[in-house]
This record gives C-alpha cells, sequence and structure tokens, in this order.
C-alpha cells in the first residue's frame, strides 16, 4: 500500500468531475486500499478519489473511532433526502480551515461496493454529512465553495500564503 499525495486548494484539479468507473478490477481495490491508508494517516474520515489525482467516483469513509467501519463507495449517487443540519466540516484538502455547513440531515444512497455489488445505504448524522461532503468532491465542489465569497477569499489568500512558505523553507 501507498500513501497518496492529497491535492490542495485551490487546485484547479479540485474542480475536476469525476466519471464514472466501468470496471472494477484489481487497480481499482489498489487504489481503494491506497486511498483509506492516506485517509487514516491524514486522520481523515473521508476521502474521494479526486482529491489524490484520480478523476474516478470512488470514495471511502470510516468515522468510527478505531477505523473499523470502512466504507467503500463507487459510483454512489443520492436517491433521498430529508431534513437539515448545520455541521462543523473540515477537509484534507483544506487543512487548518473548519466553517459550518448546512447539509441534509439525513440521506439515502445507491452505489457499488468494491466487489462491484450494489447497496443502497440510509445515514444520518456525521455519516450523512461525510456522504455528502465526499460526493461533492467527486462533483468537483470543496466544501468552502459553500461559504460566501468573503470568507472564500480569505481562506485561499491564508492557504496560498502559507503554500508560498512551505515552498520557501523546503528550499532554505
Amino acid at each position: 500500500m501507498a500513501l497518496l499525495p492529497i491535492l490542495r486548494f485551490p487546485d484547479s484539479r479540485l474542480h475536476t468531475r469525476a466519471a464514472p468507473v466501468d470496471v472494477i478490477d484489481d487497480t481499482v481495490r489498489q487504489l481503494i486500499r491506497d486511498m483509506a491508508e492516506t485517509m487514516y494517516a491524514a486522520k481523515g474520515v473521508g476521502l474521494a478519489a479526486t482529491q489524490v489525482d484520480v478523476h474516478r467516483r470512488i470514495a471511502v469513509i470510516d468515522t468510527s473511532e478505531d477505523h473499523s467501519a470502512l466504507q467503500v463507495l463507487i459510483n454512489a449517487e443520492i436517491i433521498a433526502r430529508s431534513g437539515e443540519c448545520d455541521s462543523e466540516e473540515g477537509c484534507l484538502s483544506v487543512p487548518g480551515v473548519r466553517e459550518t455547513i448546512r447539509r441534509a440531515e439525513w440521506v439515502r444512497l445507491r452505489a457499488l461496493d468494491e466487489h462491484g455489488k450494489p447497496f443502497e445505504l440510509e445515514a444520518d448524522g456525521l455519516l450523512a454529512v461525510c456522504i455528502q461532503h465526499e460526493l461533492d468532491h467527486l462533483d468537483g465542489k470543496v466544501f468552502v465553495e459553500y461559504l460566501s465569497r468573503l470568507k472564500l477569499g480569505r481562506i485561499k489568500t491564508r492557504l496560498l500564503k502559507q503554500a508560498q512558505e512551505d515552498r520557501n523553507a523546503a528550499t532554505d
């Protein structure tokens, strides 16, 4: 397994709409294992393939404390949603930023697992938020884009400045 580099906002590749997965083979399953390892190493609860510069409709999620509940979502689509909730979100592609975002409180989705078996899943709470967050990534949207232009501009400026400082420190 390998740790994959995670794209950082405002990288334009994060706005690429992911293509459906046509064949679930050993290459896809290896990507899933690498994505899970990357997510766990980065202390995240979800990771979309778009975030590792693979533009296929694959996401991994694990909201458990002990990493025992890995969910693999291939070609997932939300088929029902209800309610609203505000929750504080963060993102491995937007390090150090946490903001309150309004999402559906409950979702039902249809997806394929890592063996190509179709399933449906109903979720609420943190899992529902994570599903919506990761599927947004696969549609080319980053959670901070739900914020006001002013807030988004401040975040972009701060992250670009931090990236420049990191580059400068690496060359010193």
